[in-house]
């Protein structure tokens, strides 16, 4: 496993692309020879004159199937794509309005009123006194003063008030919080808002939160207060400070215990999705702790529903049901002290035992690209959740890097069941009809039924991506297109190129293809933009096949990058 740090996904599978080697057919450093180029035309002409797998139904393109790999030049053997998943660990599951729902919504109108002022008033009061306990306080790296702390008291309450405001009049409890000197690190699950708020009150402990939290109005005061530990989820140098940050607190005992929700977002409660490993990376006892929201008739989980709806809800409820279970202390055994990845795994399976609910391995990256799919107005927003942690444990992409490809298989015009069809598909891609086009399309149809999924487009992309020989072959490919050897690729160069592949390109085709490349339109496309371009688009790969069948992939690979350019 790869060094840990404050995001690292649960659940590591071993990597599915494993290398293979590539037989170089002949090593060209002074020039193919002239029969080879013949023989190489030819078979790309054979090939071309193949189309009998392509129809023509009402002017539509159609996909009759192939089987022949484009990528096992670069390493391939082949893709493997996991079942479309139906669980949706974030979706809310409050049912639709009911005449009782509706009734009930306008009595408590004039409660919610008075609930409302509750909850302006605490949060008024609860910020002036946080205001006053920082007040000229400068040494924050060290624990907060007594006297500070005796003032947070009434912040404290105030928060038990607007969880009150809320309609948490009881909270049931089962089981204690284990003292700080056995577990200094506190893990829960995350359904919604109130969490945070009722441990506030109940532990005040430090907190680690987004650095977008520090600019919320009101409570990003308060949470600096409770010396909070910022973390910016995209910036791995933001995640090892934080790391540390975690480690120093937890072993200091005049600091408050520390609070993690390892999921990294909420969740609607009937899941546990992949832990990020910043709370057990230090290796310290950790309490886990479970909170439930029963409900029949509200669902009170954070999900695909606005925050405002889902505090007007909350108002007009007569009372709101919450519980939480402090649970036995985790230890780290000896041999997994040092090993993160079992000590989440461990804990994960305690609160989902206590919870009796499934394990998945969606993670944030599930968010973003359900909340990208959201903002494209896609009807089943959720069908676009391909388990994230499982993803980057394989292919090591990024969150970022899967929402890049998500916006280029939206421009794709999926259906409302979020399948895509090959004409869409290589419209996109800039591709024209032909063998090749079959054979790129019919590698990401593992199902060869004619159209691709969202997780079938990215599971191919970061495949391919990530094959031992890839980069290697973009290198090799930019330097086979710049014939001048000037460091830039012409329009005609690439077109020459490019038609070894797809021979019958007719100029406004080449053209397409090369504002693809050319990202700055400065009718030159240079080494790094050129890479850019196939690592947002990786399988475009397969066009420069030809051009490098005569070269030694794996031993190039070897080479230092200044060798190769």
């Amino acid at each position: 496993m790869a060094d840990d740090d404050i995001s690292s996904p649960l659940l590591q599978s071993p990597r599915a692309d494993q290398s293979h080697v590539i037989i170089a057919v002949q090593d060209d450093d002074s020039g193919s020879d002239p029969s080879d180029q013949d023989q190489l035309t030819s078979c790309n002409q054979t090939r071309h004159n193949s189309l009998n797998d392509y129809n023509q139904k009402d002017g539509s393109i159609w996909w009759s199937g192939s089987s022949r790999n484009p990528y096992e030049f670069v390493g391939s053997d082949g893709l493997s794509v996991p079942g479309t998943i139906t669980a949706d660990p974030f979706r809310n599951d409050t049912p639709g309005m009911t005449g009782y729902e509706i009734v009930k919504i306008l009595v408590c109108v004039p409660i919610a009123l008075v609930r409302l002022v509750l909850f302006a008033l605490c949060l008024l009061v609860g910020y002036v006194a946080t205001k006053l306990a920082l007040g000229g306080w400068k040494d924050k790296q060290n624990p907060m003063p007594k006297w500070r702390c005796r003032i947070m008291w009434i912040t404290r309450f105030c928060s038990r008030c607007i969880l009150f405001s809320f309609g948490y009049h009881w909270i049931r409890r089962k089981g204690k919080p284990a003292p700080r000197e056995i577990a200094p690190i506190v893990v829960s699950n995350h359904i919604s808002y109130i969490e945070p708020i009722f441990y506030f009150y109940e532990l005040s402990p430090t907190i680690v939160a987004s650095e977008s939290h520090d600019s919320l109005p009101f409570v990003g005061t308060i949470i600096r207060a409770m010396q909070v530990i910022y973390v910016n989820r995209f910036s791995q140098s933001s995640r090892k400070n934080a790391v540390s940050e975690i480690k120093r607190k937890a072993a200091c005992n005049r600091f408050p215990r520390l609070l993690l929700f390892p999921e990294g977002t909420t969740t609607n409660g009937r899941f546990i999705i992949s832990f990020q490993l910043g709370a057990f990376i230090p290796g310290y006892p950790i309490q886990p702790v479970v909170v439930r929201y029963p409900h029949i008739h509200f669902d009170q989980s954070w999900g695909n529903i606005s925050l405002a709806k889902l505090m007007f809800r909350m108002f007009t409820q007569f009372h709101n049901f919450m519980e939480v279970e402090y649970l036995p202390v985790v230890f780290p055994s000896n041999n997994q002290k040092e090993n993160a990845l079992h000590f989440a795994e461990k804990t994960s399976h305690a609160l989902a035992s206590a919870l009796n609910v499934v394990q998945t391995s969606h993670s944030y990256g599930d968010v973003m690209l359900y909340m990208r799919a959201s903002q494209s107005k896609q009807e089943k927003a959720s069908i676009y959740m391909v388990e994230m942690a499982r993803v980057e444990s394989l292919f090591h992409i990024s969150s970022t890097e899967a929402v890049g490809f998500l916006d280029k298989f939206l421009s794709m015009n999926p259906d409302s069941s979020g399948c895509v069809k090959l004409s869409e598909f290589l419209r996109v891609l800039r591709l024209k009809p032909c063998t090749l086009s079959e054979e790129i399309f019919g590698f990401i149809d593992v199902d060869k039924n004619g159209s691709i999924l969202f997780k079938q487009f990215l599971f191919a992309s970061a495949h391919v991506m990530t094959l031992p020989l890839f980069r290697t072959a973009c290198e090799l490919a930019f330097t086979e297109c710049d014939t001048g050897g000037n460091g830039a690729i012409s329009e005609h160069e690439l077109g020459v190129a490019i038609r070894h592949a797809i021979p019958d390109l007719n100029e406004d085709e080449i053209h397409d293809l090369f504002n693809l490349f050319d990202s700055d339109g400065d009718g030159r496309i240079s080494r790094e933009y050129f890479l850019s371009c196939l690592r947002r688009n990786p399988l475009l790969v397969a066009l420069f096949e030809p051009s490098l069948m005569h070269k030694d992939l794996l031993g190039v690979g070897k080479k230092t990058l200044e060798e190769i350019v």
